[in-house]
């Protein structure tokens, strides 16, 4: 009964504390944010006010906020929510520039270029999500695989097995589609895998 008053008593600050501040926040961020993101913003900033309401400063304990104390610190809250969200922004753009120079990447094991690029798409995305990761982390990044491992959290053993037969099983479906040519892509003993 105790920690349901508390909880009340800590909504009713929490409402005290919108109602003074969101529309304050709310032009701040307009001004200073893109418009499609000025609502994820506030919402990412009310969302901090809430987990950090003992930390708002002049709030006090009753239901009411007095809006001198309490805005400065909340703009502070509102300017971190907004550089975060630029940062993940670029982070998005960025990998999204990445993501659209390496889709058309050639693949670059022995045997690839005797096979088409959409033959090839197709049978990748016929393998395991799993499987598929290992040899792209192969192929295209070059890595080992004791780096495979550490990328996706498995041993090299583990994916070297892994390895040998997602490119058998790649093997198996690219000659399906081509008849024989296929065969001798799968560069078993090849010199990047042995680093």
């Amino acid at each position: 009964m105790l920690e349901r008053g508390r909880s009340r008593d800590r909504e009713a600050r929490f409402e005290a504390l919108v109602g003074v501040v969101a529309e304050p926040l709310h032009r701040y961020l307009r001004r200073r944010a893109d418009p499609g993101a000025v609502d994820d913003v506030l919402a990412e900033t009310m969302l901090v006010l809430w987990r950090r309401l003992e930390d708002v400063p002049g709030l006090g304990t009753g239901r009411t906020a007095d809006p001198a104390e309490v805005l400065p610190w909340c703009y502070g809250v509102a300017r971190g929510c907004l550089a975060n969200a630029r940062r993940a922004e670029g982070r998005r753009l960025r990998l999204v520039e990445r993501l659209a120079r390496t889709t058309r990447a050639p693949v670059s094991w022995p045997g690839a270029q005797d096979i088409g690029d959409g033959e090839l798409e197709s049978a990748l995305r016929r393998l395991g999500a799993v499987d598929r990761e290992v040899l792209l982390l192969w192929a295209w990044e070059g890595l080992a695989p004791r780096e495979i491992a550490e990328a996706i959290g498995t041993t090299p053993n583990a994916v070297s097995i892994r390895m040998h037969r997602a490119k058998r099983k790649l093997v198996v479906m690219l000659e399906r589609k081509n008849g024989a040519s296929a065969a001798h892509m799968s560069g078993e003993g090849q010199g990047r895998s042995d680093r």
